[in-house]
């Protein structure tokens, strides 16, 4: 079958404090989530009634196993969520400081397992027909899955809707330089780049909105996704067509998972083939509803919630 998306790249868990507002050393219990930004973006798609695959390694461990169950649960399939030998699923921990603040501690020493994703073990031939395929950032700074990552766009060749999450993490780089001609390749595979400020400026050298969205454009793409924060969402297509929207007004508990949750609305708004500005507003939506929420997968909206936060104009 073809899927309507497929990502490939990070997984965990996530172990979120349920206490906010204090320094880990004062956090005394954590709630164990499904966690990874492309993993929760098909878990957000899948959530909107999209049919989604996530290809991605884990540790052959419990945490391994959990990842398995809780990626049924949320009706991804996980045939391409394979197993390496010897190394640990990895966790992350965050601390949780609303309304701007959340500060991340990635545990993947001394290697994640979704960095082990190999090029000769890819189904290419899923990757092409999926209506969408979509790739991080993350994936390309280190090997296998660089040239991984790579060799499945190389193939998809710009079939269908192609997506590359600009998901710049300075951790698991040397320095922006060093990402830059990756990033750059990737970009010429590619019909949609999604990105922050900081993603933008590491793949293009530019920060200010308009002008790296123009320069994502002249890279290849045909979309242009640039996330402002609370200045809201600008999207500019090889058209000449844009939608600035702003965001929806939300009490932000917790700001990690909404961008993953924007992903998996983006993805899902042009499946259905909707203008910019609806797409815009209803990913914003989805992602103001989870950055009002604790977790990141199991809070990724249902249609008749994002669609109830629109009708309100708010989160509430």
């Amino acid at each position: 079958m073809a899927y309507d998306l497929i990502t490939m790249g990070r997984i965990g868990v996530d172990m979120y404090p349920l206490q906010t507002g204090v320094p880990l050393t004062q956090v005394a219990s954590f709630g164990k989530f499904l966690g990874g930004s492309a993993t929760n973006v098909a878990v957000a798609a899948s959530r909107l009634g999209r049919s989604t695959a996530v290809i991605t390694r884990t540790g052959d461990d419990a945490f391994g196993r959990y990842v398995h169950d809780a990626l049924r649960d949320f009706g991804v399939d996980d045939r391409w969520v394979t197993p390496v030998p010897g190394l640990n699923t990895p966790v992350t921990f965050c601390e949780v400081f609303p309304p701007d603040d959340f500060p991340l501690y990635f545990y993947r020493q001394p290697k994640a397992p979704d960095l082990e994703i190999d090029a000769h073990d890819l189904d290419l031939g899923a990757i092409g027909e999926a209506s969408i395929f979509w790739v991080t950032g993350t994936g390309l700074s280190e090997e296998p899955s660089r040239t991984a990552t790579l060799a499945a766009l190389a193939h998809r060749a710009k079939s269908g809707t192609t997506v590359f999450d600009l998901d710049w993490r300075p951790m698991f780089w040397k320095d922006p330089e060093s990402a830059r001609p990756f990033y750059a390749e990737a970009l010429r595979h590619t019909t949609v780049a999604v990105g922050n400020l900081d993603e933008v400026e590491v793949a293009t050298g530019v920060r200010e909105p308009h002008a790296a969205a123009r320069a994502l454009l002249d890279a290849g793409v045909e979309l242009a996704v640039v996330k402002q924060g609370p200045k809201g969402v600008l999207a500019v297509n090889s058209k000449g067509e844009s939608a600035e929207v702003p965001p929806l007004p939300v009490n932000v508990l917790n700001g990690l998972g909404a961008g993953d949750a924007f992903g998996g609305s983006l993805c899902h708004g042009l499946l259905e083939g909707w203008d910019l500005e609806r797409i815009m507003r209803h990913a914003n939506a989805a992602g103001a509803i989870v950055a009002s929420r604790l977790e990141c997968s199991s809070a990724m909206p249902t249609p008749a919630e994002v669609e109830a936060a629109l009708a309100a104009g708010a989160v509430r």
